[in-house]
């Protein structure tokens, strides 16, 4: 049976059980999950800049209220500026310090989009760094290294979130290297910088999660003993679905840091799906798609995606290395109750920390300073624990 017929056999099929709009409103934001974006919602008004005063004023709204420093990609993501401090503020109008204006005229801008990525490149953090290649499943993805401030064979592997890039990641180096860690920012597949895959789809981890393991055998290759994956927001899926999947990864695992990961795929679309006013119960007919096995179809995927197997609660109790987990209450994008519920299964091994008013992966921008506390001394802390044991294994030899 042809891929048309196949598709127009799923519809009927969907529409039957749903409704006909409703069937369409489901296949597209099936695909919308699972299709890299090509382009961004501008969802940010810039109503006037005065450069020569190094301001900007934006149209009020819960993102251009967040206080901390931001990226503001502008004119189809041609133009970055960077946004500091709030210096005035009415019910309708926000007045931001602009930074810098990286390229492009922001002067005449008339709309934007708020980002996370202060920082476009390593060169930025006045540390070394290289430009390595990681070899993948599917071919070789560019990767930053940057080494610690002495010689280390202590690494962190950044994995960076959908739609986002190895820039995600910047902001943890430093306190990785004042730590004395290794950072990696690797790319996967589909992300637009690795090699696609061939049906260019994300696998919401059930796929990515062979690049990190390339990237831990990178890392083994070039001296690595110790390592600790950080992921952010999908890529927090990636990391737990590499450590679940891949013994390899485990074996010289010593951490996992996550920032608003995605843990429970089921919530994230029930969630979405309220975000976009849709009637109750749309998120679970999403995720019964992505796992028909007719889904290819209609979502474009090369196989379907059991949502339910990516769930790491249910497997929580395989999870064997300390955990730093930390979220916003009001993420706005992947809600916090899956966080919740993995600390909730491993005390034990997880540190759970909850902010408010960082909304998702901005955790950094709004408190910077917690935030580099808390990810600098969880890493010293497992520095400090190695070397306790080195020294007592000595001792009793």
């Amino acid at each position: 049976m042809s891929g048309v017929r196949i598709a127009g056999t799923a519809i009927g099929l969907l529409a039957a059980a749903v409704g006909a709009v409703a069937a369409v409103t489901t296949v597209v934001m099936a695909r919308r999950v699972v299709t890299p974006p090509t382009t961004r919602t501008e969802d940010v008004r810039i109503l006037s800049v005065d450069l020569p005063r190094g301001e900007v004023v934006l149209a009020a709204s819960e993102e251009t209220r967040m206080r901390g420093r931001y990226g503001l990609w502008f004119e189809r993501d041609s133009g970055h500026a960077r946004l500091g401090e709030i210096l005035g503020e009415t019910d309708h109008t926000v007045r931001r310090r602009v930074d810098a204006v990286d390229f492009g005229r922001l002067d005449r801008a008339a709309r934007g989009r708020i980002n996370g990525w202060y920082h476009l490149g390593p060169w930025e953090l006045g540390h070394a760094y290289e430009n390595v290649l990681v070899e993948t499943p599917l071919g070789p993805a560019p990767a930053w290294f940057v080494p610690a401030a002495v010689p280390s064979t202590q690494w962190v592997v950044q994995v960076h979130g959908r739609g986002a890039k190895r820039q995600e990641g910047l902001r943890a180096v430093d306190p990785a290297r004042d730590a004395g860690w290794n950072t990696l920012l690797v790319s996967y597949r589909n992300d637009g910088e690795a090699p696609e895959s061939a049906d260019r789809r994300y696998g919401l981890g059930g796929t990515e999660w062979a690049d990190v393991v390339a990237a831990v055998r990178y890392a083994e290759q070039h001296g690595a003993e110790r390592i600790v994956l950080m992921g952010w927001s999908m890529g927090g899926s990636i990391v737990l679905q590499a450590v679940l999947r891949s013994a390899a990864v485990r074996e010289r695992l010593v951490g996992v840091i996550l920032d608003s990961p995605a843990i429970d795929w089921v919530d994230i679309l029930r969630f979405q799906g309220t975000l976009q006013k849709l009637p109750p119960g749309y998120g679970d007919v999403v995720v019964r798609l992505l796992g028909g096995p007719w889904s290819g179809g209609l979502t474009g995927l090369a196989a379907p995606i059991s949502v339910e197997e990516l769930d790491p609660v249910a497997r929580a109790d395989e999870l064997d290395v300390p955990i730093l987990l930390m979220h916003s209450e009001d993420d706005g994008y992947v809600p916090i109750d899956g966080s919740r519920r993995l600390a909730a299964a491993r005390p034990d091994l997880v540190q759970f920390e909850v902010f408010a008013g960082a909304r998702h992966t901005k955790l950094w921008n709004h408190d910077p300073a917690r935030w580099t506390r808390l990810v600098r001394g969880w890493l010293e802390r497992s520095d400090a624990d190695v070397r306790r044991l080195a020294e007592e294994a000595e001792i009793a030899g």
